[in-house]
């Protein structure tokens, strides 16, 4: 035969014959060299006869491809590529032979190995038989997880080809599109261009093919009016291929977004967003899958899966018609209220445009204010997406906000007043604000004084059956302290709960934490309850039907801890500087004998604090204290200077002195001398005590007491000085004396 004329099929055949006897020598160069030789000969005949089919075909499947060399499995790959190729009309009839090797060699350890594995593959299946695509993909899926960006990159390749070329393409639309469109999210920039490009590709090959069915929508298709920002809408075929497909897709993508491995549940919520990208208004139909998707995975452990979802979730806001979306999701949450149903609210809320909330918002806040959802639960997570789902609607709906506004109040202030959450505080404390602002109002201050007529309503309802466990109860406290002067504008509400709330009848821990609240608000008064100048008027309904019912003494710790709280109240109404002489008078005439046996209680708060409103009592109006009356107090105040409470002792040392102060030089100096003279030897014990403030303090009693019956205090004096460790205390007070009679 001349040089460079064809050989006959006869002689290639002989040729390929003698390669493939060769593949089965133990010499592994030996096999490499005939897998080149043979590919040699492919090159050679681009074009070969039936007949090298079926000769071909077997030896690279039962041989080449599962050798264990991988140089060798490379250039087997890269011979079953060329096979495809060489035999397009017959090689369908043997393809089906490569798949299962193939197949068993795409996870090669070698990278190489996998890239030349999915390049025949896609050769194979292009050129063979188009329903093997069904035993490939999952092999094919799987390697969108590879650590290697080359073989992800051979895998949007291999995908992109065969939605471009592939026989039967349209039969396998729905298996196809997910695994290119999966390549939008790779981590190589290099990738994710390379997939957008084919599936544009796709995209604008599929629109001309279908021109006739689309000529409508290409005539006179219209740009929603309302599109996610920064985001460029897929063209037209890109998205009518997956509307037309999406029934098809949905069901597998939901299942594999509560699959066991993280990597699949990520992939497949990012698939998620996509799709619902190019679906757009099509969303409609499958809200029901979606919604139940949607609030399976939002619980799921992975941020990454969760944040996809929210973004997927505010695609349905912006694409599905309020009317349907929020009837599902607004029927789902009051029939069982989950963190998951308010999340997906939220998003869907963001999503959505102010125009079309608009008729929904009254139905929107009624929902989250009522009391099986706004009190569902305690859980953090919970409350933060019950928050959310608040600051999405002022986020989206702005001014529309105020007539809703006392809903997202009540729902705001729920929030505050759950225990344990005070991490939230600032948070809720930033919405009212934005819920002030996008009314024109100067800061939540301003919310309340708009609301807190209806506010005190709400809480109010049922305050007669309240329990410590009532959250009404809770929600008071959040109302009452945190509304500043507002909450002097409905006094005689707040003090109508009071009055009501604290009888000695009621639940002692429920009136536990109303004393707590009416002292928060008492030490501040005038910026809080008498913001209005009013409380003053409702005095006696304080002290007769509030503070004297809960200091009389009833055994047991709940009640000593209920007259630990009155007592401490009554010191806030007193020190808060609000009331005039005349009215601590009237405070005195009504509780000064319960305030005293108060002293003997064996809480030293409880004690501490009788000492300082005794104290107080003398200072302002002791001096209109008859003989019988100063008697009667001065023996209990004694006592505490033998208490075991430092604190207590000085107090009573400080209240001694004030009663002192109280004795005039009439007709009360002499009835009292007895109780003088016996007041001083007690006290000069007390002068004598290891602790030397308390000394410093009782010297100062008897300094001021001196000057009542200095010539009794000077021989009882006489009397102990001598015995006393520190005399020189003795001292000092003689000279003290010494000096006043000069």
């Amino acid at each position: 035969m001349a040089e460079g004329e064809p050989r006959g099929a006869a002689e290639v055949s002989a040729a390929l014959g003698r390669h493939l006897s060769r593949l089965q020598e133990p010499g592994r160069e030996t096999r490499l060299r005939a897998l080149k030789a043979i590919a040699a000969e492919l090159q050679e005949r681009p074009v070969l006869p039936e007949v090298f089919a079926g000769q071909l075909l077997r030896p690279l499947a039962r041989a080449a491809l599962l050798d264990p060399y991988p140089e060798v499995k490379r250039e087997a790959c890269r011979c079953a590529a060329a096979c495809a190729r060489a035999l397009p009309e017959h090689f369908h009839m043997q393809s089906e032979s490569l798949i299962k090797p193939l197949m068993q060699t795409i996870s090669h350890q070698h990278f190489r190995v996998r890239v030349a594995v999915i390049q025949a593959t896609g050769a194979v299946i292009q050129f063979g038989n188009g329903k093997s695509v069904d035993d490939v993909l999952s092999h094919l899926t799987q390697r969108l997880f590879d650590e290697i960006p080359q073989v992800r990159h051979e895998v949007t390749t291999v995908i992109g080809e065969w939605l471009l070329h592939l026989r039967d393409r349209y039969s396998y639309f729905h298996k196809l599109i997910p695994v290119l469109l999966g390549s939008f999210t790779d981590e190589m920039p290099e990738n994710r261009k390379l997939a957008l490009s084919y599936w544009k590709r796709v995209g604008s090959q599929w629109e001309k093919e279908n021109e006739d069915d689309l000529k409508d929508k290409l005539d006179f298709s219209v740009a929603p009016s309302h599109y996610p920002e920064g985001v460029v809408r897929p063209e037209l075929g890109c998205r009518e291929l997956v509307t037309r497909n999406l029934s098809k897709i949905l069901p597998g993508l939901c299942h594999d977004m509560t699959d066991w491995v993280e990597g699949t549940r990520i992939k497949s919520s990012q698939l998620l967003y996509i799709l619902l990208l190019h679906a757009e208004d099509h969303i409609t139909q499958h809200m029901e899958l979606l919604l139940r998707t949607l609030y399976r995975v939002c619980s799921d452990e992975e941020s990454n899966v969760v944040r996809n979802c929210v973004k997927a979730a505010k695609l349905i806001g912006t694409f599905v018609s309020p009317k349907v979306s929020l009837t599902l999701i607004l029927s789902a949450l009051k029939k069982t209220p989950m963190s998951a149903h308010l999340m997906i609210l939220a998003s869907v809320i963001r999503g959505s445009t102010r125009q079309v909330l608009e008729p929904h918002l009254a139905d929107l806040a009624n929902t989250l204010s009522q009391t099986e959802i706004s009190q569902r639960s305690e859980e953090v997570l919970y409350v933060e997406q019950l928050l959310g789902c608040v600051q999405a609607l002022i986020e989206c709906c702005q001014e529309d906000c105020k007539d809703i506004s006392l809903q997202l109040m009540k729902v705001l202030v729920t929030i505050m007043a759950i225990p344990r959450l005070e991490h939230l505080h600032e948070k809720v404390e930033e919405t009212m604000s934005s819920l002030a602002e996008v009314q024109h109002l100067n800061g939540f201050l301003d919310l309340y004084k708009q609301h807190i007529v209806q506010l005190m309503e709400w809480v109010s309802l049922s305050h007669d059956n309240w329990t410590c466990y009532s959250p009404e109860l809770l929600q008071l406290d959040i109302i009452a302290t945190h509304s500043g002067p507002v909450i002097g504008k409905v006094l005689p509400d707040f003090i109508l709960i009071l009055k009501t709330c604290l009888q000695p009848t009621k639940d002692p821990q429920m009136r536990l934490k109303l004393f707590t609240i009416l002292s928060q608000v008492l030490e501040r008064a005038n910026e809080t309850i008498n913001s209005e100048g009013q409380f003053l008027s409702y005095l006696e309904i304080v002290i007769k039907d509030m503070l004297a019912p809960n200091l009389h003494w009833h055994a047991g710790r709940t009640a000593a801890a209920i007259r630990t709280t009155a007592i401490s109240c009554l010191w806030a109404l007193i020190y808060s500087e609000m009331l005039s002489p005349k009215e601590v008078h009237q405070v005195e005439d009504a509780l000064m004998t319960q305030v005293i046996a108060t002293m003997d209680e064996d809480s030293k708060i409880s004690r501490l604090t009788a000492c300082r409103i005794v104290n107080s009592f003398l200072s302002v109006c002791g001096k209109e204290f008859g003989p019988d009356k100063l008697n009667t107090i001065y023996p209990e105040i004694l006592k505490r200077l033998d208490d075991v409470s430092h604190d207590v002792r000085l107090a009573a040392a400080e209240t001694l002195t004030s009663w002192f102060k109280c004795i005039g030089d009439g007709d009360g100096k002499s009835v009292l001398k007895s109780n003088i003279e016996f007041l001083y030897r007690e006290l000069l014990i007390h002068l004598d005590d290891p602790d030397q403030n308390i000394q410093q303090a009782v010297l100062e009693v008897l300094k001021e007491g001196s000057d009542l019956c200095p010539d009794l205090l000077v021989e009882e004096i006489e009397v102990v000085v001598h015995k006393h460790r520190t005399p020189v205390y003795c001292n000092q007070l003689l000279q003290h004396i010494q000096s006043r009679r000069k």
